[in-house]
């Protein structure tokens, strides 16, 4: 399975939010110059993001946008499904509707099945937070 530069890059965004925003709304101008990604590729994924309420505008002089959520709330799963769709590893109708013309002597959809849900495992529950985090303690060790 390899994700989209629209999972890729709009988790970059989020946890810019998450780090930048704690004080004030963050742009889309200043995350676009952070994070290296175009202001009109950025608008789109916040856009998503914020249909799946995981980020909220702020209008007026100083606005912009933060997160709808603490950072400790938001999965890494619920960015990605928001970004993009559900993280199957597989195109296999038994993981996605249970319905395959050889389920019967198929044995890969175990393989697929357990696949699936170790991804849904990790990623639902690994938060924004936990990644902060994990970024703080690696910059502290390179530092030592």
């Amino acid at each position: 399975m390899k994700l989209s530069t629209k999972g890729r890059y709009g988790l970059r965004a989020i946890l810019d939010l998450a780090v930048y925003g704690r004080e004030q709304p963050v742009s889309i101008k200043s995350i676009a110059m952070r994070q290296e990604i175009s202001e009109g590729y950025l608008e789109q994924l916040i856009a998503k993001l914020k249909r799946a309420e995981l980020v909220e505008s702020v209008r007026g002089a100083g606005g912009g946008y933060r997160l709808a959520r603490p950072a400790e709330e938001i999965s890494v799963g619920e960015v990605l499904c928001a970004l993009e769709g559900d993280l199957v590893p597989v195109d296999c109708g038994a993981l996605e509707k249970n319905e395959c013309s050889h389920m019967k002597q198929c044995l890969t959809k175990y393989a697929w099945r357990k696949l699936h849900q170790s991804i849904q495992e990790t990623v639902n529950h690994m938060y924004l937070s936990d990644l902060i985090e994990q970024g703080k303690n690696e910059t502290d060790e390179d530092t030592v």
